[in-house]
């Protein structure tokens, strides 16, 4: 198999060359920097257009068809168009923080994108702790949506900030135990690790029905994490008008919507890096002639592939089911969820010790 590691390998070695060590982190720290910046934002760009014609499948209609061939750029032309947008000022609003909101909901996100394997060397952050970095980073993004509700001045914000933060801090918990059975069953929180032992099988296959269980968890609870049907509640339109970021416009609710879009695909990417294998091809024990072919397949592909279909899943439910009430959406996670998260843990114990 191919692997970018190859590629930066050589991107290394070939900066050596010419520069110093010191010199050399510092341009490659600005080169990550750049392609994570404008892989965040084609990711997000290709997912808004993604959702709006898997949208118009579901709801018998054609979706964006004007701007490009099959409407391919009309989310390059509303991106220019938000940004041409004017930012309204208001006047009796917290301003310091209420721009730092939006600064700290995209920060949360990249930070967190960073850390996710696209590839064998291919990832800008490879921490022996990577999970809990991910579980970390991604909950700061909570202090930004409470921090744009209450800086607004809006009692519609404040109402859905408080539904969004009452939503994220349950939901984090399941989330978080859904993935620790996955490091019990490994026994590392290196992402990198965690990708390799998936080599002669994918864990949610290896793991048995604890890791099944753990799989359908995390995808509800994850699911519930980036504020979309049937848990879009902080945002509920016939209520809250937009929810957290009524009063946001221009470039600065450019970053919530950014941000919504790559918490999805985050939400995705972690589903396939932690479960389905990350970018290792699907191999079946005894099956060679099946496996080499499977080899042939790019690992990039098949990482982009589980997240695809990761990303459908999500979209298929929130085009599928109605908003919950938030005394169901809390019931669910912590008189359902919670439960059996923990019940799973110690099942995925005794799974590790059977079987391991």
């Amino acid at each position: 198999m191919f692997h970018f590691k190859v590629i930066t390998g050589w991107i290394d070695a070939l900066l050596r060359t010419f520069l110093n060590d010191g010199w050399t982190l510092t341009v490659e720290f600005v080169l990550i920097g750049i392609v994570l910046l404008t892989v965040y934002a084609v990711i997000a760009l290709m997912l808004i257009w993604a959702e709006r014609k898997i949208c118009a499948f579901f709801q018998c209609r054609l979706g964006p068809t004007r701007v490009g061939p099959f409407g391919l750029l009309q989310s390059v032309a509303d991106m220019i168009k938000i940004l041409l947008k004017e930012i309204i000022r208001l006047n009796k609003a917290d301003r310091r923080l209420f721009r730092l909101a939006s600064f700290l909901v995209i920060i949360a996100s990249l930070c967190t994108f960073g850390a996710i394997p696209f590839d064998k060397g291919l990832h800008a952050i490879d921490f022996n702790i990577g999970v809990f970095y991910l579980l970390a980073v991604s909950s700061l993004g909570v202090v930004g949506i409470l921090l744009a509700g209450w800086s607004s001045n809006s009692k519609y914000t404040m109402i859905g900030a408080m539904r969004s933060g009452a939503q994220l801090i349950s939901y984090e918990l399941s989330c978080g135990l859904s993935l620790m059975t996955v490091v019990i069953l490994s026994g590392t929180m290196q992402l990198s690790q965690i990708v390799e032992q998936q080599a002669t099988g994918w864990f949610i296959f290896k793991g048995g029905i604890p890791a099944l269980i753990a799989f359908v968890v995390y995808l509800i609870a994850g699911h519930a994490e980036t504020n979309r049907g049937p848990f879009d509640l902080p945002e509920a339109e016939s209520e809250l008008t937009a929810g957290y970021h009524t009063e946001y416009s221009g470039i600065q609710f450019g970053f919530f919507y950014l941000a919504e879009y790559l918490n999805m695909f985050i939400i995705a990417a972690i589903a396939s890096t932690m479960f389905l294998g990350g970018w290792m091809p699907l191999h079946i024990s005894g099956w060679d002639r099946f496996n080499q072919v499977m080899d042939y397949i790019p690992p990039v592909v098949w990482f982009f592939g589980k997240t695809a279909f990761c990303v459908f899943m999500a979209l298929w439910v929130r085009w599928s089911f109605p908003r919950l009430r938030i005394d169901q959406l809390l019931k669910l996670e912590w008189k359902i969820l919670m439960p059996i998260s923990f019940a799973n843990i110690v099942l995925m114990a005794i799974w590790v010790l059977l079987f391991n």
